[in-house]
């Protein structure tokens, strides 16, 4: 499996040579960062694309075939759209916290994103708490979507706003409960690391026994629910709150909630694939080493956006297959059902590993 770091470590070396210790550093941390924004705006608008065409499979439709070939252009043409649309600014609002809020939910999702192992080496943030460091991260959404609604002085956002908060702030015990299950398993926090386990010894959806599969069923459905995505997507319900918390907003500013919506969902597919699918793991068998020698050659990444996709794909499926629920009845599965059934999975993984019967 080829390793990033045999890159990474020499063009340090030689800007370190070139540039100086400190200079070298701030130029490393600007090619991250340009790399981070280029690879987040692409997925955006490869998600966009692929939700529009899975849409229209699902609906027995076409979907975008107009601009560009298979509609491709399609996407390109909406974001030069919104990026000259004109930003609004309402007289009612509090005006800081209405401009500030999209940029909290933007930032919040570049910097889980930022988590992501895409290969081995090839990881933006990287620390031996990492699973702690992207829960933390990503639970400031929850405030940027907060004080979209009570900043823009409206009903209908402060209402949607509150479903979202309610929302978030309830599914993401059971996202905590499942990856801790899976720390259970693994031994530490650090993504790196629970790739690497995974690469020696296999994936953990594998080795985790029954106890791994409904888990893993259980982070899809709170992921789309951490996402505000079908069935779950009550706080932008458009029959009753017209567009929820980001009814105000216009121009680049509802663009951020658009863009920060689809990357969301890179993300929570990307962290699945992390902990349960292997990451940039390859698919080994014990004992078929011709076999594994094969899909070793295959590059990491390749199976990172591999298996991420595939995640993407059952989110989709997920998302146009079920009707959406009401307020209720999302908290219910919640606090009734999914709590308790990960509380159960994380005491029978703990005591699979104390006994020694993982794979």
């Amino acid at each position: 499996m080829f390793d990033f770091s045999d890159v990474t470590t020499p063009l340090h070396a030689f800007l370190s040579r070139l540039l100086g210790e400190s200079l070298a550093v701030v130029t490393e941390c600007v090619l991250v960062a340009v790399a981070l924004i280029s690879i987040y705006a692409v997925f955006a608008m490869i998600m966009i694309y692929a939700e529009r065409k899975v849409c229209a499979a699902f609906q027995c439709r076409i979907g975008p075939d107009r601009v560009g070939k298979w509609g491709w252009l399609q996407v390109i043409s909406d974001v030069l759209k919104m990026m000259t649309k004109e930003v609004i600014n309402l007289r009612q609002t509090d005006r800081f916290l209405h401009r500030i809020a999209p940029f909290l939910v933007v930032t919040a999702s570049m910097t889980t994103f930022a988590c992501l192992p895409w290969n081995k080496g090839a990881q933006i943030i990287d620390f031996n708490v990492g699973v702690f460091f992207f829960l933390a991260v990503g639970s400031v959404g929850v405030v940027g979507i907060l004080l979209a609604g009570w900043s823009s002085n409206n009903k209908y956002s402060l209402i949607g706003a509150m479903r979202s908060g309610a929302q978030i702030i309830s599914y993401e015990l059971s996202i905590g409960m499942v990856m801790l299950t899976m720390i259970c398993l693994t031994g530490t926090m650090s993504f790196s690391e629970i790739c690497q386990q995974q690469a020696d010894l296999g994936w953990n959806i594998f080795r985790g026994h029954i106890i791994a599969l409904p888990a893993f069923i259980i982070y899809l459905i709170a992921g789309n629910a951490e996402c505000n995505r079908g069935p779950f997507d009550l706080p932008e319900s458009e029959s009753e709150l017209t567009a929820g918390y980001h009814t105000e907003y216009s121009g680049m500013d509802f663009g951020y909630y658009y863009l920060a919506e689809y990357l969301n969902i890179v993300v929570c597919a990307g962290i699945a694939a992390t902990i349960f699918l292997g990451g940039w793991a390859p698919f080994v068998v014990p004992g078929l080493d011709g076999f594994n020698e094969v899909m070793s050659m295959i590059p990491g990444f390749v199976w990172f956006v591999g298996k991420t996709f595939f995640v993407i794909g059952l989110l989709l499926w997920q998302r146009w297959t079920f009707p959406r629920l009401r307020i209720d009845q999302i908290l219910t599965l919640e606090w009734k059902y999914l709590i308790p059934i990960s509380m159960t999975l994380l005491i029978g993984m703990a005591l699979l590993v104390s006994f020694g019967l993982t794979f």
